[in-house]
Order: C-alpha cells, then sequence, then structure tokens
C-alpha cells in the first residue's frame, strides 16, 4: 500500500491532468477570433495532442521501466507545464499545433503510468476519487479562464496562470521523488512489455478497447464543443458559455466522487452499464429546446461518464492479468486518446456543415456504440 504522502502527490498529479483538458474548448471561441481561426479548428489542435497522448501512452511500459513512474510523473508534468506557458504567448494558430505535441508527450506517460499504478496498489474507490481529482481539475481550469477574462484580462492570462500553477506541481514532484518506494519500482519492473498485437490478443481486448475509444470521444466531443454548441445552437453569450463550459466537468466530478463510496457495493461491470444509461439519458436531455433543461442535461451527461473510465480502468489487471496490466493500460489509453484525436475534430466538420445543433444526436450515438462494445467486452472476458 501507498504512502500517505504518496496518495497525496497522486491526487495532485491528477489534478495537473484535469487542468489544462477543458480549457481549450472554453477559451476557443475567444481563441478563434485572436488567433484568426476557424472555429472547427480546434479539433486540429486536439487531435495534435491527443496523437502524441498516444505514442507516449504506447511506450509507457518502456517508459516507466527506464526512469521509474515517479520520474516520469515529474518529467510529464514538466512538459505540460512549458507548453501551457507557450500557449499563453502564442501569437498564431501555427504555435498552438506545435505546442501541442509536448502537451500530448506529458500527458500520456503520466496518464498510462498513474493508472496503473493506482490499479495495482490502491483499493477500488482510490481509482474513483482520483479520477475525481481530473474532475476537480477540469473544473478548476474554465474557472481560472473565467476569472480572468471578468478581471479584464485575455485568454492568455488564464492559460499564464494555469502553467504556473503546472511548474508549482513539478517542483513538488522533483523534491518527494524518494517517496517512490524501492520494493514497489521493482514491482513495476516485472511487467511485461507486450507488443499491441500481444494486448489485443487478449480475451476481450478488442471490444474494450473499443470501449475507451467510443468513451473518451463522447466526453472529449463534449468538453471541446459544448460551450461552442451553447453559442452558437442556443444563442448563449459567449462570457457566459466559458463558464458553462465547466458544467460538464462538475458532473464527472461529483460522480466520480459518490463512486469511489458506491464500489464498496457494486461491481466494477455493474458500475458502467448504470454510467452509461445515466449518460445517455443526459443526451436526451440535450434535445430539450428550454436552455435551462440541456444545461442540467450537459451535468448529467458528465454524471453518467463519471464512473466509466475508472472502473474499467481498476478492473484491468483483473481481466488481463497483473503482469500485463501495464500494458494493456498503455493500450487502452491510445485507444481512448484516438476517441480524443479524431472523433471531436470529426464533430467539427460535421458541425460546420450541419450545425453545431447535432451535439445531441451525435453524443447519443456514440454512447451506444460505446455501451454494445462492453457488453461484448465483458462476455469475452467471463468466458
Amino acid at each position: 500500500m501507498v504512502t500517505t504522502a504518496l496518495l497525496v502527490i497522486i491526487y495532485l498529479s491528477f489534478i495537473s491532468l484535469g487542468l489544462p483538458d477543458s480549457v481549450l474548448g472554453s477559451a476557443w471561441p475567444l481563441m478563434s477570433g485572436s488567433l484568426g481561426a476557424p472555429l472547427w479548428s480546434a479539433g486540429i489542435v486536439q487531435m495534435t495532442i491527443s496523437f502524441c497522448t498516444i505514442v507516449s501512452s504506447l511506450n509507457s511500459a518502456r517508459l516507466i521501466r527506464r526512469f521509474g513512474t515517479g520520474k516520469l510523473t515529474a518529467l510529464s508534468v514538466l512538459l505540460t507545464a512549458l507548453s501551457l506557458l507557450g500557449f499563453s504567448f502564442a501569437k498564431h494558430y501555427a504555435f498552438l499545433i506545435v505546442l501541442g505535441i509536448p502537451l500530448g508527450l506529458g500527458a500520456g506517460a503520466v496518464d498510462a503510468a498513474l493508472n496503473n499504478y493506482v490499479a495495482l496498489h490502491c483499493q477500488p474507490r482510490h481509482m474513483s476519487w482520483l479520477h475525481c481529482f481530473w474532475g476537480v481539475g477540469t473544473i478548476i481550469g474554465p474557472m481560472i479562464l473565467s476569472a480572468c477574462l471578468n478581471a479584464g484580462a485575455s485568454w492568455r492570462a488564464g492559460y499564464w496562470v494555469i502553467g504556473l500553477l503546472q511548474c508549482l506541481l513539478c517542483a513538488v514532484l522533483l523534491a518527494t521523488l524518494p517517496l517512490w518506494r524501492r520494493e514497489e519500482a521493482r514491482e513495476e519492473e516485472k511487467a511485461r512489455v507486450l507488443s499491441v498485437p500481444q494486448v489485443l490478443a487478449l480475451p476481450g481486448a478488442k471490444a474494450g478497447m473499443l470501449t475507451f475509444l467510443c468513451y473518451c470521444a463522447v466526453e472529449s466531443t463534449m468538453i471541446l464543443w459544448a460551450p461552442t454548441f451553447m453559442v452558437e445552437a442556443r444563442g448563449i453569450a459567449e462570457d457566459t458559455a466559458a463558464s458553462f463550459g465547466a458544467l460538464f466537468c462538475i458532473g464527472i466530478t461529483v460522480g466520480r466522487a459518490a463512486s469511489g463510496f458506491m464500489t464498496l457495493r457494486f461491481t466494477p461491470k455493474q458500475m458502467v452499464r448504470l454510467g452509461q444509461a445515466v449518460s445517455a439519458a443526459g443526451c436526451l436531455m440535450l434535445f430539450a429546446p428550454v436552455n435551462a433543461v440541456m444545461l442540467a442535461g450537459v451535468v448529467v451527461c458528465g454524471l453518467g461518464c463519471a464512473p466509466v473510465y475508472p472502473n474499467i480502468i481498476q478492473d484491468t489487471p483483473v481481466n488481463y492479468g497483473a503482469e500485463n496490466s501495464q500494458a494493456a493500460i498503455g493500450v487502452q489509453m491510445a485507444a481512448a486518446y484516438v476517441g480524443s484525436t479524431f472523433v471531436p475534430t470529426l464533430f467539427g466538420w460535421l458541425a460546420n456543415a450541419a450545425g453545431y445543433g447535432v451535439l445531441p444526436l451525435f453524443a447519443l450515438a456514440v454512447t451506444g456504440v460505446q455501451a454494445a462494445m462492453f457488453a461484448m467486452q465483458k462476455r469475452a472476458v467471463e468466458r
């Protein structure tokens, strides 16, 4: 079992992972005008970040074996901090794409490393609560942006503040590296380094990876495009939509806080299926013509998404074996970020042609595919 101090550091790291994830979507209606970029081009920036996250996720087992979880986490946070500071100085849209490379590389490695570490060493409730803290980060990010805008500053100030917070966390991680115990590092060194085909050959792995892809597709599309949907399809003011952009992440955060307690009674399989049903209900609420109901639907979508990700991750050592879990989680992260890479961009192109009002139908359809893939995965594993 990890020490209390080390667990606190992991919680802080999960906040760090969430800080930049929701800011781009909340700030984009303003950023696009400032940088002279079309609205749909936010998907290209997100695609760059996610593609680099895929690369580092697939190599997470090798990186952990070389650097260890603690050092890899500190290095990854440093990369994200420098990238976010760079965002605040960007004068052209092309710079965002370039800066998305180190941002994605840093995010993927630390995500896979910490998820596997917690799945192996911590109680299931900690997985939900840690991802709840990721949600805290996704809420804090838009709040910082909104505070800067209300103070008369630009979106650049929001990225500057978030980048400084990441630098502070990096300093804490570097100062506390000795807390990563040697015996746990040795256990991580026993993890098998499997190729992608070897991972996909494990029972239920193909359907499981598609489940992750669809889950992150819904999550990323909602985070990135919900504020634009509010502005373009529902007539909500840009500054108001920037603050409402946190509603989905609030739903995820509250849901994961509750999920930690619910894991004491329900199995991971039950938690995932419950989350998928609630998420579908939230998507249906987005069709409502009354904005208050639509905004409530954004929160309900977040509540439904809350238990899906952490419970699938927590069950990975059980599904595929503890010795295979780091490699499997690396591929799961890669599959998840394939969804984050291509699906929000696909939606951006679709919305550019059909209008941003298609967001509810799009999210509902992908949620349905996610539920079907999860059912296939569990049948294969249980056989």
